[in-house]
């Protein structure tokens, strides 16, 4: 059967995102209904995670489930492992029969039925909301970046910059839902503030429903029985390219420091909380505060100084730093940041510590975050071959659910106790430190490999 002579996606992308520069800052319109259908999903996830740890070690007296705290710190790293886990296949399933578009569509309604079945205060629904998010979060996570990614020609000076931007929406949804669902729970009713999240789900699929048509261009589903070029204009079962295998070898290499990133970094929705909880004075400028709040604190740095970081890469241009630069980079504020929060755990011995030393570890953690995770998954859409976008970046989110699972174990060693305290944080340093320096010295590997890629 001869092919179809039609454009290819690469060059339909090429001619609609050089005219589009209607959405937010200048950047595809695609970008705004992305951008807000995923703070509102990121807002029924933090919202729910804000509250899942201090849920499970509550007293029954209070509606809590009673759970150890090493228990408790064990499920919270399979269920964070799994959300993440489970985007390997949504990826897979978005390639290979759903589309990106309708694969985000029934993944945020499967997750706004897991919120709603942890609102009912029995333990079947209990772990059934957990299931239905893992699943849901599977097919929405992964496929949601792949369109942002698709949103740009390869070569668009906008790419890094528009991911910062979709990173605010991450965030934007991350900062409110802690202050929202964490009062609501800890102050209100624990089930309660399950629903609420959601409903933010609910708000984020009628918005992407009302405003779909802007994403008619991307996210389709794969065609079938027909001969013609796909994304890349090669054919789908063609072999991958020696240069595919090296932009390949480079993107796994990033996997593995991002598990070591997220190992560290995750700790703040476990031993971090309860660090909060348990040490840290919960009152500033004369204001009593659920400790809760503490995992807003990341999301409000990251909405002042996400578009800073924007302007920065556009600003520099061609000559920014490389992706795994910025990765390095990352790594080394981590680091910094727990070093911070070991010697803060000194002195809890003597009473709650300052909310301060918390405020500072997370900006330093925000700044290293700011240096890995858009750019990781800008990198990711930038180095895959087309026709494997959301399958490698479901492999992403894989190293994200490693990292994570790495961090409910590595949070089970928690203990209220300073000498325990200053030896995991600092531990986690130290990895943090090392890994850094080793990916510093793999950049010239990684620019052969890369050739003329930045």
């Amino acid at each position: 059967m001869s092919a179809t002579v039609i454009p290819t996606q690469t060059e339909r992308l090429t001619y609609e995102t050089t005219k589009d520069n209607r959405g937010i800052g200048g950047h595809p319109a695609g970008l705004t209904t992305l951008f807000f259908t995923e703070m509102w999903e990121r807002f029924s996830y933090y919202g729910m995670r804000a509250l899942l740890v201090l849920y499970m070690v509550a007293p029954a007296a209070s509606g809590g489930l009673a759970f150890d705290t090493a228990k408790a710190t064990r499920i919270y790293g399979i269920y964070t492992s799994a959300v993440y886990f489970t985007n390997m296949f949504g990826g897979f399933l978005a390639d290979r029969f759903l589309g990106a578009r309708f694969a985000v569509l029934l993944g945020g309604i499967v997750i706004a039925c897991g919120h709603f079945s942890m609102a009912f205060q029995a333990m079947p629904f209990f772990y059934a909301g957990l299931f239905f998010i893992v699943i849901g979060t599977g097919l929405l996570k992964p496929n949601i970046s792949a369109m942002v990614g698709k949103l740009y020609s390869e070569d668009d000076p906008r790419r890094d910059s528009g991911f910062s931007l979709f990173y605010m929406g991450i965030n934007l949804g991350a900062m409110i839902a802690p202050i929202v669902c964490g009062y609501i729970g800890q102050r209100i009713n624990w089930h309660i503030g399950f629903a609420v999240a959601g409903v933010g789900m609910v708000l984020g699929l009628v918005q992407y429903i009302a405003h779909r048509k802007r994403l008619a261009h991307v996210g389709g589903r794969p065609q079938k029985n027909v001969d013609v070029s796909n994304d890349d204009g090669q054919s789908a079962n063609q072999p991958l390219t020696g240069e595919d295998k090296r932009r390949l070898t480079v993107v796994f290499m990033l996997y593995f420091f991002s598990i070591l990133f997220w190992m560290a970094f995750e700790q703040s929705g476990s031993s971090f909380t309860l660090f909060a909880q348990n040490h840290t004075d919960t009152t500033l400028f004369g204001l009593n505060f659920p400790s809760s709040w503490f995992q807003s604190v990341n999301a409000v740095f990251i909405l002042a100084l996400a578009p800073v970081f924007s302007f920065i890469w556009v600003r520099w241009g061609m000559s920014q730093p490389s992706s795994p630069a910025k990765f390095s980079f990352g790594l080394l504020f981590l680091s910094v940041g727990m070093f911070v929060i070991a010697i803060a755990s000194l002195f809890i011995d003597g009473g709650k510590v300052s909310p301060l030393w918390l405020i500072a570890v997370y900006f330093i953690h925000t700044v290293g975050e700011l240096c890995l995770s858009p750019v990781g998954l800008s990198t990711v859409t930038k180095l895959s071959p087309a026709r494997m976008v959301g399958l490698m970046m479901g492999l992403w989110f894989l190293a994200t659910s490693i990292g994570n699972y790495l961090a409910g174990v590595m949070a089970g060693f928690y203990q209220d106790n300073s000498n325990v305290l200053f030896k995991l944080f600092g531990s986690l340093g130290i990895t943090s430190l090392a890994a850094a320096v080793l990916l510093f010295l793999l950049l010239p590997l990684v620019r052969k490999l890369t050739a003329h890629q930045h």
